[in-house]
């Protein structure tokens, strides 16, 4: 597992360089502008809100419906109908970044950290803004005694995501407690 954190962490630190697999939709662009902006006009919150309304959207209903499933399923813990679903909606869908980042969310969910990794990737090949996907590797690195690989982790997060207030305490305790701060 150690080299697959290695490998994760080198995808995850060149994340704020590279743009989306397919290309910048202009609407996430603006919202993650809006994001960095010193003084956004809305709340971070509203633009977060934005964010992961625009990722988990899909113009095909039947994609749609899937994952609404999925996440219903996954509300209900019924994981494995739930992992079903996913894994049917990444076959389906292999460019919908939040398919895969849903699956590794549950992969975590289920300790299965491997598996939930290689989902993290293949979301962060996808968008490399993904800030949940990026926060998701972070927990696996602290499950995994792993304080410095989470600290860069979860400062990469911040760069995307600069009002993550929940991600910025964890940057100070861990940098606190590891005494680095690496960005």
């Amino acid at each position: 597992m150690a080299d697959a954190i290695a490998e994760l962490l080198k995808l995850v630190l060149a994340c704020p360089g590279r743009v989306p697999a397919g290309g910048s939709s202009r609407r996430l662009d603006a919202l993650f502008a809006e994001l960095a902006a010193d003084r956004p006009v809305r709340t971070p919150e509203q633009i977060e809100a934005d964010i992961w309304t625009a990722w988990t959207d899909h113009d095909e209903p039947r994609a749609a419906d899937r994952m609404d499933r999925a996440m219903a399923c996954f509300g209900r813990k019924a994981f494995v109908v739930a992992e079903a679903e996913l894994d049917a909606l990444v076959a389906e869908q292999p460019a919908w970044a939040e398919a895969w980042n849903k699956r590794a969310t549950l992969y975590f969910i289920l300790g299965r950290h491997d598996e939930s990794m290689a989902d993290i990737a293949r979301t962060l090949v996808l968008e490399p803004r993904h800030f949940g996907a990026i926060c998701g590797f972070a927990q696996i690195c602290l499950a995994q005694g792993r304080h410095v690989e989470a600290l860069a982790a979860l400062e990469t997060a911040l760069g995307v995501h600069p009002h993550l207030d929940s991600v910025r305490s964890a940057v100070d305790v861990l940098g606190k407690a590891t005494g680095r701060r690496l960005n």
